[in-house]
Parts: structure tokens; C-alpha cells; sequence
């Protein structure tokens, strides 16, 4: 990876940073906030499923226990802010190892792990719901306390502009994951299993970092969830709400690349707030919105839309240099 190679990634970092400082409304801040912290999960769901391969119906698993454990270190133990989000992080990867771990060992792939994950999430979520450490059915609340140190920003700009930070990591992990061996490797496992091995590589270690490098995303988003809205339980947690949301994105926008989360969360929601103020408050509005727009994706274009774009500028292309090959 060179540094000609994050230049679209700097470029888009450029414009989003100016967007809080236009003078919208806190309103409009917050669903911006909100649609980067979905970003964040959607760009950990696309390390294993997009570039590996390997769909995932239940990374809530991950993005719940980044926030259970942000949230309990703080409360219970007194742990500053910054300290509670990497141990989360570490946490949500230490999941994702014994997850990987058991999975792959036995050879589960497609529906059975999408199946598999589906089951831990659903697991630690009836057990969030009845222990007593997480707040059982209640949940926890995060004391409201804004400063640096807290992770709470009295100015939504400057919460848009770390979460905005933190989604530029993980555009920088998938530019490297499209450059280096180790990537190269993950999308051979996803491309043909058995030929990859063949060929030497290690299925159970490459994906094992892939799952590593994803519950590591997803646990943080939990985390600036946790920070953000001051509280969880676990329906919030370990809710499927999650798990789709993650999902979705990177399939609407474009799976196995590196804009196609950012595009994804973007598209959704904003043609979801855009239906609701139309449509006024129709509960579950977005939610057929979202259904729309998915089939229409694998019906018409099962690339996403950059993988849609990336087609009619080809189209387009063609179509000029036959044109001129007939002048």
C-alpha cells in the first residue's frame, strides 16, 4: 500500500470533515452521528463478509459487547473513557477469536455460519438480559459527564468529527486489506476455499485475523454507541437491529470494497429520514425502505451501487470508443 492509494480515502475525509461546520441542525448532527457509527459496524461486517467471504447474520455479538464493556468498566470500575473503548475493542475481538475459533475449526461456511453467529448473538443477549453485571432487563446508564476525557462532547461537531476519524481507520484497513498479501489471501478463501489451500494458504489463520479485524470495527462502533446515547441494554446490545444494519449497508453499497459501507449507510438512511418526512410517522416506514432497496440491489445490481456505477461508466466507455472507432 502506497500513499497514491489513500488518496481518494484523504480526499473523502476532506469533504465529510466540513459538513458539521455548515451550520446545520443538531437534529441533522445527530443523524450524522448516528449514520457514522452504523458506518463503523457495516465497515467491520465488510472485512468477513464483503473481502472474506464469510456473511454474518449476527455481529451484534460484537457490537454488543464493545458497548457492555465500555459501559461497565466506566460505571463499575471507574475506567476513564478512552481505556473502556480499547479494552471494548479487545473484548469484541476476543468474541470474534472464540466465535472464528469454533467455527472454522469445524468447517462452517455459508448458511451455517451465518446460522452459527446468529446463535451467539441471540445467546449473549438473553444473557445481557438476565445478569446482573449488565443491568438485566434495565440495562446501564452512562452518567452524563462532558469532557475530553469522557468521550463526551458537549459540541456534536467534535463527536461527528472522532467517530468521522475512526471510519477513516477502517477506510485505510480496507485499502490495505485491497493491497497487501494478507488481503490477497481473503479474497482467494472467498473466491475458491480449496484451491487457496492448495495452494498454501493457511484458511483457518487468515480467517480467524479476518474475524479479529472485523469484531475489532463493529466493537468499537458499540463503544461510540454506548458514549454517544449514555445507554444499553440488550435489545440495543445484542439486537438483530444491529446485526441487519451492518449487513445491509455494505450489500446496498457494494460489498468487498472500500467505499461501499460509507456509500451503503448513507443511501439507506437518508432515503429512509427522507421517506419518513414524507410519509410522516408511519412506524416501520424506513424499515420497508430499506427492504425496497435491498431487492432492488440484488435484483438489478448485485455489485451494489458502486458496483452499479463502476458498470454504467464502463457502458459508457464502450460506447465512446465504438463510437469513435466507427468515426
Amino acid at each position: 500500500m502506497t500513499p497514491r492509494d489513500l488518496i481518494p480515502c484523504a480526499g473523502f475525509l476532506v469533504l465529510c470533515v466540513g459538513v458539521p461546520w455548515l451550520g446545520i441542525s443538531n437534529s441533522a448532527l445527530n443523524f450524522l452521528v448516528y449514520v457514522l457509527i452504523i458506518t463503523l459496524a457495516a465497515q467491520g461486517w465488510n472485512i468477513l463478509g464483503g473481502f472474506g467471504g464469510q456473511y454474518s447474520f449476527g455481529h451484534a455479538a460484537f457490537f454488543g459487547t464493545g458497548a457492555y464493556a465500555t459501559a461497565i468498566l466506566q460505571m463499575t470500575f471507574g475506567v476513564n473513557a478512552w481505556l473502556g473503548l480499547g479494552c471494548g475493542m479487545m473484548t469484541g475481538v476476543l468474541v470474534g477469536l472464540f466465535i472464528g475459533f469454533l467455527s472454522f475449526r469445524s468447517g462452517l461456511r455459508g448458511s451455517y455460519f451465518a446460522l452459527v453467529t446468529l446463535a451467539f448473538a441471540e445467546v449473549l443477549r438473553v444473557t445481557a438480559n438476565a445478569a446482573g453485571f449488565t443491568g438485566g432487563a434495565a440495562g446501564l446508564l452512562i452518567k452524563l459527564d462532558p469532557g475530553i476525557a469522557t468521550l463526551q462532547f458537549p459540541d456534536r461537531r467534535i463527536t461527528c468529527l472522532v467517530v468521522l476519524g475512526f471510519v477513516g481507520a477502517g477506510l485505510v484497513v480496507s485499502v490495505w486489506l485491497t493491497r497487501s498479501r494478507f488481503g490477497a489471501q481473503l479474497i482467494a478463501l472467498r473466491e475458491n476455499e480449496e484451491a487457496a489451500s492448495a495452494l498454501g494458504v493457511d484458511a483457518m489463520a487468515v480467517k480467524l485475523g479476518a474475524i479479529a479485524l472485523s469484531a475489532a470495527l463493529t466493537a468499537l462502533a458499540g463503544c461510540f454507541y454506548v458514549q454517544y446515547f449514555l445507554y444499553v441494554d440488550a435489545n440495543v446490545g445484542y439486537g438483530t437491529w444491529i446485526s441487519i444494519e451492518a449487513l445491509l449497508a455494505p450489500l446496498v453499497g457494494g460489498a468487498g470494497t472500500v467505499f461501499g459501507p460509507v456509500v451503503g449507510a448513507l443511501a439507506l438512511h437518508g432515503l429512509g429520514e427522507v421517506t419518513k418526512g414524507v410519509a410522516g410517522s408511519i412506524p416501520g416506514i424506513d424499515l420497508v425502505v430499506f427492504g425496497v432497496i435491498l431487492i432492488l440491489t440484488i435484483a438489478f445490481m448485485p455489485g451494489g451501487l458502486i458496483g452499479g456505477a463502476r458498470a454504467i461508466v464502463a457502458g459508457a466507455a464502450a460506447l465512446r470508443r465504438r463510437q469513435t472507432a466507427e468515426a
